[in-house]
C-alpha cells in the first residue's frame, strides 16, 4: 500500500487510490468539479490541483494516482491561486442568476422567487414558512414597504413588475388568519438570556430570530405599546393595528417576554441578569448614547459594521440606533443580523456576518435583444394584477395566484447545491475576472421534470456517464468542438427524449445549476 505525506501529514492508501481518495482519508477538503464518486474522469476543471514537491507544475488530484514516497502539498498559496483561476475562468463563460433580481436588491434577502413558486401552487402555509425565514412581520411589511425588490423584478423590463409587497402581504394575513399560525421550531434552550432595548422591528425581529435559536428573550420598550414606529408613527389607514398586534402576538407566544413602558437609563443595569444585550430602540436622541453607557458615533451607537457588536462586550446595537432608517424592511433585516452575530458571540464563535452581506453570485445584467422572450415562455402574459376590492383589501387568493404566474423565475432552482457557487465564494473568485462577450441566454423547458441551461454547464460530462450507464435511448453527449462545444441531444432531438429516465439523476450528478428540477425548493443557505 502506497504511503505519502500530504501537508506534512502521512497517509496510507489502497493501491489504484488517488491523490484526492489521500486527502479525503486525512479529512482534508479538496474542492471538486467535475469529480464524483465512481465516475470516470472525462474533462478536468482543475479545480482540484495539488502540488507534488520537487516537481514542476501542479496536477489534478482526483485523476492523479497515489504512490509511495510523494510530498503533496494542497494548502499553498500557488494551489489556491490555481484553483481560483480555474474558477475564474469557468465563471467567465458562466451564465445564469444565483438569485433572483428581486432577491438580490431585497435588503431582507427574503428568497422571493420560492415564495411566488409556492402561492402560484396554492400552498400558502410553505410561503410563509419560506417568507418568515428572513421577515418575521411579513402582514405588516407587505403594507408598508416601498417595495425595492419590485425595482429589481426583471418583468418591469417587459410591462411591471410583480406586486411582491402584495404577495408578501397575502402570505402573513393567511397565516394570521389560520387556526394555528405557523411559529418555527425552537431549539433546545441554551439557557442564555437577551436583553433587547427597543420593541420597534429590529428589536421584534431580534427576538424572534433569537427565540428561534434556544436564548430567552426580554424586550424593553418605554411605551405603552410595542412596536415602535409601527404604532406610533404610521397611519392607521396604511397599517392597521390589528395586523401590527396580530403578529406582535406571535412573537410573545414564540416565548419573548414583553416588559412595556419601563425606560432603561443604562445597560448597567441589564448586565447582571442579561448574557447579551441589544440596543434596538430607533432613532436616538443627542445624549442617549452616552446615557446608555455606549460610545456614540456620528449617526448614533458605534457599533461594528459586520457583526453590529458596539465597543462593550456582549453589546450590540441595530436600525435606527446605529443609523437613521427610511425603511422598517431594513431594520427588520438589521435584527435579524444582529441576533445571528449575538448567537454566535452566546456559542463562543468567532464567526458574525450580517444579513446584508449577500452570499457569492453570478448576475445576468441587461438582457440582450430577444432574450426576454425565453423568460417570458412560460409565464402568465396578463398584465400586473390589481386588487379588485382596492388596495387597502389587497389580493384575492385567486388574485395572488394570477399575479404569482406572471413572475419569470429567474432564479437558479439549486443554489445551495452549486458547486460551482460554494467555491467560488470560499475562494473568494471574481465573477468578472476574465469577463469578455457573453453567449445568449438559452432555457430549455421541454421536459416536464427538469431545466437546462447550457449556460451553466461546465462540460464535466457526468450526465453523459449518467444516461450511458442506464442505457438511455438518446441519452447525452458533447456536441461541437473546441470553444463550442455544448452537451445536448444526439440529432437534436429535445431534452425530453434524450432524458426519458435518467432526468433526476443527471440532475444530482450536475456539479452546478445547469440541469436542475423544474419546481427546485434549494434555497439559499440561510445564514
Amino acid at each position: 500500500m502506497p504511503r505519502l505525506v500530504i501537508d506534512n501529514r502521512p497517509v496510507e492508501v489502497p493501491i489504484g487510490a488517488t491523490l484526492l481518495d489521500a486527502a479525503h482519508a486525512l479529512g482534508i477538503e479538496i474542492p471538486t468539479l467535475c469529480h464524483l464518486e465512481g465516475f470516470e474522469h472525462s474533462t478536468s476543471c482543475f479545480v482540484c490541483v495539488v502540488k507534488l514537491k520537487g516537481k514542476p507544475g501542479l496536477v489534478p488530484s482526483c485523476a492523479t494516482v497515489a504512490a509511495d514516497g510523494l510530498e503533496v502539498e494542497s494548502e499553498t498559496d500557488e494551489v489556491r491561486d490555481a484553483r481560483t483561476m480555474a474558477l475564474e475562468l469557468l465563471l467567465s463563460d458562466h451564465l445564469g442568476d444565483c438569485i433572483g433580481p428581486c432577491h438580490a436588491v431585497c435588503p431582507a434577502h427574503m428568497n422571493i422567487p420560492l415564495m411566488i413558486r409556492q402561492i402560484a401552487a396554492g400552498r400558502l402555509r410553505d410561503a410563509v414558512v419560506t417568507v418568515k425565514e428572513h421577515i418575521p412581520l411579513p402582514s405588516v411589511l407587505g403594507r408598508i414597504c416601498p417595495a425595492p425588490c419590485e425595482k429589481g423584478c426583471r418583468r418591469g423590463q417587459h410591462d411591471a413588475p410583480l406586486s411582491i409587497c402584495l404577495l408578501k402581504r397575502i402570505v402573513g394575513d393567511a397565516d394570521l388568519a389560520a387556526p394555528e399560525p405557523w411559529l418555527p421550531e425552537r431549539r433546545p434552550s441554551t439557557g442564555r438570556r437577551v436583553a433587547v432595548i427597543g420593541a420597534g422591528p429590529a428589536g421584534l425581529s431580534a427576538a424572534w430570530y433569537l427565540l428561534r435559536d434556544g436564548h430567552g428573550v426580554t424586550l424593553f420598550d418605554d411605551h405603552a405599546k410595542p412596536g415602535g414606529m409601527l404604532q406610533y408613527a404610521v397611519p392607521e389607514d396604511k397599517l392597521p393595528r390589528a395586523a401590527l398586534d396580530a403578529e406582535i402576538a406571535l412573537v410573545a407566544r414564540l416565548g419573548a417576554e414583553l416588559r412595556l413602558g419601563q425606560r432603561v437609563e443604562s445597560i448597567a443595569e441589564l448586565q447582571g441578569d442579561f448574557d447579551a444585550i441589544l440596543v434596538a430602540a430607533g432613532e436616538l436622541r443627542p445624549g442617549d448614547a452616552a446615557r446608555l453607557g455606549l460610545p456614540a458615533s456620528k449617526t448614533g451607537v458605534e457599533a461594528d459594521r459586520e457583526t453590529l457588536a458596539t465597543p462593550v462586550a456582549g453589546v450590540f446595537a441595530a436600525g435606527g440606533a446605529i443609523r437613521p432608517q427610511k425603511m422598517a424592511v431594513r431594520s427588520v433585516a438589521d435584527g435579524r443580523a444582529a441576533a445571528s452575530s449575538i448567537s454566535a458571540f452566546l456559542s463562543g464563535s468567532s464567526h458574525a456576518s450580517r444579513i446584508t452581506h449577500h452570499a457569492f453570485s453570478t448576475h445576468i445584467g441587461k438582457l440582450k435583444e430577444g432574450e426576454m422572450a425565453a423568460f417570458l415562455a412560460e409565464a402568465s402574459d396578463v398584465p400586473r394584477v390589481e386588487p379588485s376590492g382596492g388596495l387597502a383589501a389587497g389580493l384575492t387568493e385567486a388574485e395572488a395566484r394570477a399575479e404569482a404566474l406572471r413572475c419569470l423565475h429567474c432564479d437558479c432552482r439549486k443554489p445551495g447545491a452549486c458547486r460551482l457557487r460554494r467555491w467560488s465564494a470560499a475562494l473568494e473568485a471574481s465573477p468578472s475576472r476574465f469577463k469578455g462577450e457573453r453567449r445568449t441566454f438559452v432555457q430549455h423547458r421541454q421536459h416536464s421534470q427538469i431545466l437546462y441551461e447550457p449556460g451553466k454547464c461546465i462540460r464535466c460530462g457526468l450526465c453523459i456517464q449518467v444516461c450511458a450507464r442506464e442505457k438511455e435511448e438518446l441519452g447525452l453527449t458533447f456536441i461541437g468542438r473546441g470553444f463550442d462545444v455544448v452537451v445536448g441531444v444526439p440529432f437534436d432531438r429535445p431534452i425530453a427524449e434524450g432524458l426519458r429516465k435518467t432526468a433526476a439523476a443527471c440532475v444530482a450528478a450536475c456539479p452546478t445549476g445547469a440541469l436542475a428540477l423544474r419546481d427546485g425548493e434549494d434555497p439559499s443557505p440561510s445564514r
